[in-house]
């Protein structure tokens, strides 16, 4: 299990991945946390689960590649990592697929803003391709707002993505393993902001609420999109937004790293949740 004890935001916490070993030692199975310098030594193992945010240049793709060469399971795959971190083939790819998503416009310079605010009006939404954990995403509601921080992002990045503003009390999610539902979330914003999670210029951040459902318990429309959205990605474990707007369900994108606490998405499923992880990586062990 790839992890680093010194991150600040991981997907999951050292007390979430101790539960994890936990149940898994009832399995027969050992789960032994691994770091970023230890890739010399992966193939001593059978399987590969990655809990640090990825990102396709640092180490948790390498990793990720390492594994997928070794011929051993892996959670996030090396093709999950590349079609979920860039939010600008994700959004090409969903909507192929006829996944709902919010109305979106991609901007390669300066020329593309006004077209993005005709079509998607103000307030709207700019992205970063590979952001994470609320970071990289700006609400902008005036035309010198949004040139300001399109120059500011296009320092980084040569595409952005604009999306229409969809203000909602809460977001979606639903964890979705090997094509099927694990558990819905409700995130709620956090106080007084706009995002899930709010992040303050001394670094710090907070977060609003949650909210755990049994799978018969959520809105069917959510759960089905959610899968279909998982589909073209692969079949391993993904996070999957959405808000449920007037207009209908939207996916707002998909995580190949999705949070995975104990004490939150297992509130409902409680153990059931690890367990169906560790049996994704037993049968595979076994083919």
């Amino acid at each position: 299990m790839l992890h680093d004890p010194n991150e600040k935001m991981p997907p999951s916490s050292v007390a979430s991945l101790k539960h994890l070993a936990r149940i898994a030692e009832k399995m027969s199975m050992d789960v032994e946390p691994i770091t970023r310098r230890q890739l010399d030594e992966l193939a001593e193992y059978d399987g590969l689960f990655i809990r640090e945010t990825t990102s396709i240049d640092n180490h948790t793709y390498r990793f990720a590649r390492r594994a997928w060469q070794e011929g051993m399971p892996v959670i996030d795959d090396p093709i999950s990592m590349i079609r979920c971190t860039n939010k600008v083939f994700l959004m090409e790819l969903l909507g192929s697929n006829q996944v709902p998503t919010p109305p979106t416009v991609m901007l390669a310079d300066d020329t593309d803003l006004p077209r993005a605010m005709d079509e998607l009006g103000l307030p709207l939404v700019v992205k970063i391709p590979d952001g994470s954990f609320s970071r990289g995403i700006h609400r902008v509601g005036t035309l010198e707002e949004f040139k300001r921080i399109a120059d500011e992002l296009f320092e980084e990045t040569d595409l952005l993505l604009a999306q229409k503003f969809l203000p909602t009390d809460f977001d979606w999610r639903v964890g979705v393993l090997a094509g099927e539902p694990l558990f819905v979330c409700q995130y709620r914003m956090a106080r007084g902001h706009w995002q899930v999670v709010k992040h303050r210029p001394d670094g710090s951040s907070s977060e609003g609420g949650f909210k755990t459902f049994d799978l018969d318990q959520a809105p069917p429309e959510v759960i089905d999109i959610a899968v279909r959205a998982a589909k073209p990605i692969g079949d391993g474990f993904y996070g999957v937004d959405l808000k449920q707007t007037n207009d209908g369900v939207v996916v707002m994108e998909v995580n190949d790293n999705p949070s995975l606490e104990h004490g939150i998405e297992d509130t409902v499923g409680k153990d059931e949740i690890w367990m169906r992880l560790l049996k994704w990586f037993i049968e595979r062990f076994e083919q």
